[in-house]
């Protein structure tokens, strides 16, 4: 499993010079690749080093390796804009987002993170000192500093290259590493669904809330301080908006750090699987009006759903999506599925049998039940999981619907599913 972890430089202000300056000078290298690229419509590495390598090389003064870098860098940039194009993050086309994103260069700040490979940069991890390719010459012995846990697996698990970063006035290595994966529960005996919210920023089928009040209420805090300086205009309110720039984002980092943290030691501590709503593309799919726009688009529930996926594998606890169809408006009790089952945003009761419950919770509970049939009837890559999960306890529930002792291994496929509908029927 490939982890990054950061690590701070503490270079002298010569040193400081030349990185910043080397920064400068392959993210301009990376503009005239993606320029060219855009133009030509060549957009694959290797075409496009073949055209313009030598022409980077002499122009920027850049080594071999850094040349070759900054070409990939602009391919790689295309491919992830192709790629969110396909899933329809950035709209449909003729929408404003997508032609923007479409219309022009794909361009690189000044100060972006530049990659770097073995042939340009080398760790001392004994001496906690790198050695680091600069168009001034190779930077030696510039230590570096980190958490000492993150620091002992750098040392045993790095692979491939590092980033080059410079943030706030600060410099760091964004270093990948490999540690290995735990085993996974291949038969949980149920799954912790997790609705994902605004009001409520998630909430499990344990009956866990983690309210986001406190953070819309920050958040609608610095927009109104933003709006604020903006009106000034002044030397001073320019300088005081700088500081607050990344703050909102930090702190929601933080809070679905720690959110993620505890959905999967509970469910690790359990024994159970993590079911999750599939909600990309939402923002596009939503009808809004322009105040719920802000909030909306404030909601950062794709970073919680990436801590939540990286720390299940991590912690070797099935993940799996499902459909987010419905989930508000289903009964977690008889099923039964209607709009007028929320009165109000915070309650459910249910037209037909009565139920009533936490709105967010009652969707917890059909989230995780959906989780629970995804994992014993779903996706192909879970075939395994399916026999295991089904070997032990289809045995015990073969007999009560009459198909007789479920032998090891399973063969046939539809047979299995129709096992699987008549028992989880039964355990509904």
């Amino acid at each position: 499993m490939k982890l990054v972890i950061r690590v701070k430089l503490l270079p002298t202000p010569h040193q400081a010079s030349a990185l910043q300056a080397t920064l400068h000078t392959c993210n301009e290298a990376a503009n005239h690749a993606s320029r060219h690229a855009f133009t030509t419509g060549i957009k694959q590495n290797r075409e496009l080093r073949t055209q313009i390598y030598t022409q980077i090389k002499e122009r920027f003064s850049l080594g071999a390796q850094a040349a070759q870098l900054a070409i990939k860098k602009a391919c790689n940039a295309y491919a992830s804009l192709r790629g969110s194009l396909k899933a329809g993050h950035l709209g449909r086309p003729g929408t404003k987002r997508h032609t923007r994103a479409t219309s022009k260069p794909i361009t690189f700040r000044p100060d972006a993170a530049q990659p770097y490979d073995d042939r340009m940069f080398s760790w001392q991890t004994e001496q906690r000192t790198v050695s680091i390719w600069t168009i001034h010459g190779r930077m030696k012995r510039i230590p570096y500093t980190g958490q000492e846990d993150q620091l002992l697996l750098l040392a045993h698990r790095r692979q491939g290259q590092s980033d080059l970063l410079h943030h706030n006035g600060q410099w760091y290595l964004l270093a990948t590493i490999d540690v290995p994966e735990p085993p996974q529960n291949l038969a949980p005996h149920d799954f912790i669904g997790v609705d994902l919210g605004i009001e409520n920023i998630a909430t499990t089928s344990t009956g866990r809330r983690h309210s986001g009040r406190k953070i819309n209420r920050t958040r609608e805090n610095d927009r109104r301080l933003y709006r604020r300086l903006a009106k000034k205009k002044t030397r001073s309110a320019k300088r005081r908006a700088k500081r607050h720039a990344g703050k909102q984002a930090r702190r929601t980092r933080d809070i679905n750090h720690k959110i993620s943290k505890h959905i999967v030691t509970e469910a690790q501590r359990t024994g159970r699987g993590i079911a999750l709503e599939d909600l990309s593309g939402i923002r596009e799919r939503a009808r809004l009006k322009k105040p719920q726009r802000v909030t909306m688009n404030s909601w950062a529930f794709g970073q919680l759903g990436s801590f939540i996926a990286y720390k299940a594998r991590k912690a070797g606890v099935p993940l799996v999506h499902v459909s987010p169809a419905y989930t508000s408006q289903e009964c977690s009790q008889c099923h039964h599925i209607d709009r007028r089952n929320r009165p109000s945003q915070a309650v459910f009761a249910c037209r037909s049998c009565g139920f009533v419950e936490h709105a967010d919770l009652n969707a917890s509970h059909v989230i995780g039940r959906r989780g629970w049939w995804v994992w014993v009837c779903g996706a192909e890559s879970q075939v395994p999981a399916l026999t295991l999960v089904v070997q032990g306890w289809m045995r015990r529930s073969a007999e009560a619907i009459g198909e007789g002792e479920l032998q090891a291994g399973v063969s046939d496929r539809q047979r299995t599913r129709t096992l699987v509908h008549g028992a989880m029927m039964r355990r509904a």
